[in-house]
């Protein structure tokens, strides 16, 4: 029997708390904190106030809660070496953090965990830190909490159409890849091409009136308005992927305003504005250096010679789109008129940390940031490590690491703003030479381009001082430089709007990565929700996940964003 969340909020104490009861076992004091809170705004809501039951316990019962569990003893369908493992990493589990290994019983779907995914969770978990590990045991045990509510208060049907959604299309990948089973899906392979089919045709079961892959490759439905000649409303996001990629990232803002527009054609309801869904054919950059290519074409910003680039295959991009059947000709009408669009929304997995360590399931954007891109090099002098005294070496590469932790300080001092060295590498490098030469990438990130210029000037001028000090010479290259793509205050308003709606709180964040966002914020006002990631937020790679659960939130989020542009349309 389910119940809802009028009967938990009209039901005496002892029965409401009796509703909850066993949610977190040996710990009836959670529900009592909780029921205590009442009334209830939503099922989401609800979960909130259960986490934050925990949260506001004293570090002492947090602990106490997570020594009461029961230790994991078995394994679904285990090997006896599996058992064996268990038995072991149990025992390192224990006497490493004081407490039993915790870990939600179902996977991001409410599907159970195999004996191989449990061990390998294990065994990843052994290796945090004893603080960062108590956290995550109690994430988990929100986590089963949740589970168990569905069982009490109903499945999130629509989150787990999306999340069956992306799974399916995650069986298309490049060769190479798929027979490892990783997922890659880089413009215009096989791979690509067949995923474009199939969010064609699902497209085409949801109700769309008319989709069509166009000249770039996107896969564009549009929904049509209840008049001709209405606005419109574009939302979607990319489907290739990195290398060896998740499977959320981009294709999530695809699927959900999809069963959307399902739900809408199902109810025989139409909107006042065309909502025009883009599956965007490339944003990733990873067959060719053209990123944004999709959303770039809707914007007049398709370079002309991209189409002379050359794969690692020596297939150029006109020869891959002639073999896809495109027409290059039309690749200019694809240009959108600004005059014509409301604006842009977006929804996309966070791809961080920040909603997972905040219990929160979703967050609106405020700002997609800016950046800056260099390559650079500092030259010093090679010489003898054992002959060279430390207060007379030209050190390029200590003069690099100096570099690195300013980069770390001054951008700590700002709020969201992002620096990092990913590239280091010592030419030629030996261990008995002091470093002659070193090369190095710089990305500086900033929610605004004034105060990522700022961070700029002073990350420059500090490599000039380190320089000039150490008596080396640096040069430098530009690579790449993007503007700082705010979110449109109405737009921004109407998603913290919806997702106020749902009964939960309204974080708001910068984007620290780039979207599609970024390109037609160029022509249009735009503004973006992000979905929280599962295993600490981690993206462009295979753990990138996120649960069904969190999901439906986003589809209702969209939905209600949907519901009140079309009340403002008609008033």
């Amino acid at each position: 029997m389910t119940h809802t969340v009028a009967q938990l909020n009209a039901a005496p104490p002892a029965e409401a708390q009796a509703l909850l009861g066993g949610l977190y076992e040996h710990a009836p004091w959670v529900a009592a904190h909780a029921v205590r809170s009442r009334p209830f705004r939503s099922l989401a809501d609800l979960r909130q106030r259960l986490r934050e039951a925990v949260d506001a316990a004293s570090p002492d019962d947090r602990l106490a809660l997570l020594r009461a569990q029961p230790e994991l003893a078995a394994l679904p369908q285990c090997s006896p070496e599996e058992a064996g493992r268990l038995a072991q990493q149990n025992g390192d589990y224990s006497a490493r953090f004081g407490f039993p290994f915790v870990a939600a019983p179902r996977g991001a779907r409410g599907l159970e965990l195999n004996g191989g995914e449990l061990l390998d969770d294990l065994a990843r978990r052994l290796d945090n830190p004893p603080d960062a590990e108590l956290q995550e045991a109690l994430r988990h045990l929100h986590r089963t909490a949740e589970l168990r509510l569905q069982e009490r208060f109903g499945e999130p049907a629509l989150g787990n159409d999306i999340w069956d959604w992306q799974e399916r299309l995650s069986a298309h990948s490049d060769p190479g890849y798929a027979e490892k089973g990783q997922l890659t899906v880089t413009y215009l392979t096989d791979a690509h091409r067949a995923c474009a089919q199939r969010i064609s045709h699902w497209m085409r079961d949801c109700g769309f009136d008319e989709v069509a892959v166009d000249a770039v490759g996107n896969v564009v439905g549009r929904y049509r308005a209840a008049r001709p000649d209405a606005p419109t409303l574009m939302t979607g996001s990319h489907y290739d992927t990195v290398r060896n990629g998740g499977k959320y990232d981009g294709r999530l803002g695809i699927f959900v305003p999809m069963a959307c527009v399902r739900e809408l054609h199902r109810q025989g309801r139409r909107l006042p504005f065309d909502l025009e869904v883009i599956g965007f054919a490339e944003e990733e950059g990873q067959r060719y250096r053209a990123t944004f290519l999709g959303s770039g074409a809707l914007i007049g910003d398709f370079k002309p010679e991209w189409l002379d680039q050359k794969d690692a295959d020596g297939v150029s991009m006109r020869e891959a789109m002639a073999h896809a059947g495109l027409c290059i000709d039309d690749i200019p009408k694809l240009r959108r008129d600004p005059a014509r669009y409301l604006g842009f929304v977006e929804v996309h997995i966070e791809q961080g940390p920040v909603l997972y360590e905040l219990g929160l399931p979703l967050g609106i954007v405020t700002s997609i940031n800016g950046s800056v891109r260099y390559q650079a090099q500092i030259f010093g002098m090679a010489s003898h490590a054992g002959t060279t005294p430390m207060d007379r070496r030209r050190d390029a590469a200590v003069a690099a690491a100096e570099l690195a932790l300013f980069v770390e300080r001054r951008a700590a001092q700002d709020a969201d703003s992002v620096g990092t060295i990913g590239m280091l590498e010592v030419p030629g490098g030996s261990i008995n030479v002091v470093p002659g030469e070193c090369r190095f990438s710089l990305d500086l990130r900033a929610p605004s381009d004034p105060q990522r210029d700022a961070l700029v000037n002073d990350v420059l001028a500090e490599l000039a001082a380190i320089c000039r000090r150490r008596g080396l010479r640096y040069a430098l290259e530009e690579t790449m430089r993007a503007a700082a793509a705010p979110s449109d205050p109405a737009w921004q308003q109407r998603w913290e709007r919806a997702v106020d709606a749902l009964g939960l709180p309204v974080h708001r964040m910068p984007s620290g990565a780039g979207h599609d966002a970024m390109k037609l914020h160029e022509v249009m006002p735009q503004a973006m929700l992000f979905v929280r990631g599962q295993n600490a937020g981690i993206s462009h790679n295979p753990r990138e996940s996120t649960t069904s659960d969190d999901i439906q939130l986003a589809a209702l989020a969209m939905q209600g964003l949907l519901d009140e542009l079309a009340n403002e349309t008609t008033t």
